[in-house]
């Protein structure tokens, strides 16, 4: 039998074509030294490099790119690198959160615009990943994701430190009077030994590992040191591999299935993952069609026992996690639950992969059996006080704490905060509950990363090291605490978070799934009166902030933009010129 006609290439409408729109998309490409041969039907690769002098996580992509274009070239193809937006996650005000729906957009319509066939992602600070997956799930083409990698284990005395969980521990002991200033930037010389994202289960650790388990990368590719030579061989192999997924119209709506997301919610469980995936990957999933909720993350948790000792939510770091096997070990490990006939961009499914796999540190990657603790992923609350539902990551909790009742102590934004959580008559003690509003999508805006709110320092001084904290805002994966994040609606949205007062009782009850503000609807309905009476208009008027605050959703949502949920494609009617 015959085979069936080759699709014609996207790139041909530009490059194919013998008259003046053709002369114009060749002669110009030309300009920038590539032989008459290349377009001779060849698919065009697109590398979507965030490359930034500005962030340690994606410095080391220029040359990593290099790599891909190696592998491209040699299957064939004709490699094309393009600039996206950099989100450095240290550097951005007011948070890089603020900018993954604008990154998604650029993304998108570079590809969209622009005569690719198929693209290779490069990406690794904390929004990067999600932001170029969200475009580049939108128009539909071959992608596969190259990850910058974890920098190396950080050390100070002797001693591995972790990004990110060592800072927020360092600091408190800072403040508690219990390390020196002096020790404390010594600390800070040890921290990041190498480019690389955190060598913690942070975000951006988080995000590479969920696109191992959602199919989109070849195996390894989530630990692999940033510096590792083998890093630069999976980027060649992934150029490759990239020209054979054009060839065979493999787009990413293929892979993107529900099994594909159910194996990544697994993964996130089993690596003790960050909260912030939560709404990456509902993002991510409404961008392709795939009904995905904050339920799903829940649910399928309890499938899976925490199996990665990873800090925060244990012991080591990236670098032992790869030297343990990694991503495809996890895949083993998690055995009859793993969705193993999900199919991936190496030609593999995730039951190959995991078949392959073999744990080497038994003391990192855990077993079922004898696993590194119990079930984790998230929980999700309900009650008055998030109707819409608000996450806590059982892992890095207290777990006394997570049934809990206390006094509100109210922060009305970030700066009414850090005014007031030092303040020596600050009404508060260790069983307190921590309340802080203006947060969320709209309010910040952007929701930053400042719900695991530092703790009072005359508790500190009194040895306490956690109590319960809620809020609208999100948190760093590689915080800790028995901290209640992403309240949803969000106070600015009018969610009753923005009723609290201090004093008043809030119960939390996590094995349940309730958390309650216990105050009469009467009482809340003259506060809500109140509240509207009081409110001013935005001081965001113009530009990405105006857009951004009009049409952002909520948190349960995925806080992507109302007018870029579903499904897209890749065609353009018009030409040019």
């Amino acid at each position: 039998m015959a085979d069936a006609p080759r699709k014609p290439l996207r790139s041909t409408r530009s490059y194919g074509k013998l008259d003046r729109d053709g002369f114009i998309h060749r002669s110009w490409m030309k300009g920038t030294g590539v032989p008459e041969d290349v377009f001779d039907g060849r698919p065009v690769i697109g590398i979507a490099n965030t490359w930034s002098e500005l962030v340690t996580c994606q410095v080391g992509l220029k040359q990593l790119a290099e790599h891909v274009k190696r592998g491209v070239w040699e299957a064939g193809g004709f490699p094309i690198e393009f600039p996206a937006m950099s989100l450095p996650e240290t550097q951005m005000r007011p948070t890089a959160m603020l900018y993954r729906n604008l990154l998604a957009m650029e993304v998108e319509e570079s590809l969209r615009a622009n005569p690719l066939d198929g693209v290779v992602l490069l990406g690794g600070c904390d929004k990067t990943t999600p932001g170029l997956l969200m475009g580049a799930a939108s128009v539909d083409l071959p992608v596969m994701f190259v990850s910058s990698g974890p920098m190396l284990n950080g050390k100070f005395r002797g001693k591995d430190i972790g990004s990110g969980t060592d800072v927020w521990r360092f600091s408190e002991a800072v403040r508690a009077g219990e390390m020196t200033l002096a020790d404390f930037m010594a600390a800070e010389r040890g921290m990041s030994r190498s480019a690389g994202v955190c060598n913690t289960m942070g975000t951006a650790s988080t995000m590479a590992s969920i696109v191992e388990g959602l199919g989109l990368c070849l195996p390894e590719n989530a630990t692999l040191p940033a510096v590792d030579s083998r890093r630069q061989a999976l980027a060649h192999i992934t150029g490759r591999r990239i020209v054979q997924l054009v060839k065979e119209d493999l787009r990413i709506s293929r892979v993107l299935t529900r099994e594909a997301f159910e194996n990544a919610i697994l993964v996130h469980a089993a690596v003790g993952g960050s909260t912030n995936a939560v709404i990456h990957l509902i993002a991510l999933a409404g961008r392709v069609g795939v009904e995905l909720t904050q339920d799903d993350f829940d649910r399928l948790g309890r499938e899976v026992p925490l199996l990665v000792n990873l800090k925060p939510s244990g012991q080591y770091l990236m670098e032992n996690f790869s030297d343990a096997g990694g991503v495809p070990a996890v895949l083993k490990e998690i055995g009859p639950v793993l969705r193993s006939g999900a199919l991936t961009v190496s030609g593999l499914t995730q039951g190959d992969i995991a078949a392959a796999a073999e744990t080497f540190i038994p003391e990192v990657i855990g077993t079922r059996e004898a696993p590194i603790g119990p079930s984790s992923g998230v929980w999700v609350l309900r009650g008055n006080l998030a109707p819409d539902g608000a996450i806590v990551k059982p892992s890095a909790a207290t777990p006394a704490l997570l049934t809990h009742k206390g006094r509100a102590v109210v922060f009305e934004n970030i700066e009414h905060y850090k005014a007031r959580v030092d303040d020596p008559e600050l009404e508060v003690d260790a069983q307190s509950i921590l309340v802080l509003k203006g947060c969320g999508p709209k309010g910040y805006p952007g929701m930053p990363e400042v719900g695991n709110m530092a703790l009072p320092r005359k508790l500190l001084e009194q040895g306490v090291r956690d109590m319960v904290r809620i809020s609208d805002a999100r948190m760093s994966g590689t915080a800790y605490g028995t901290v209640i994040l992403h309240v949803s609606p969000e106070a600015e949205a009018g969610g009753v978070l923005a009723l609290v007062q201090d004093g008043d009782l809030i119960e939390i009850d996590g094995p349940g799934r309730r958390l309650e503000l216990l105050v009469d609807d009467a009482e809340l309905a003259r506060r809500r009166q109140a509240w509207e009476a009081d409110r001013t208009p935005s001081q965001f008027t113009r530009g990405w902030y105006r857009l951004y605050i009009d049409t952002v959703m909520q948190a349960d949502r995925g806080a992507d933009l109302d007018f870029l949920v579903g499904k897209s494609s890749s065609e353009v009617l018009r030409e040019s010129h």
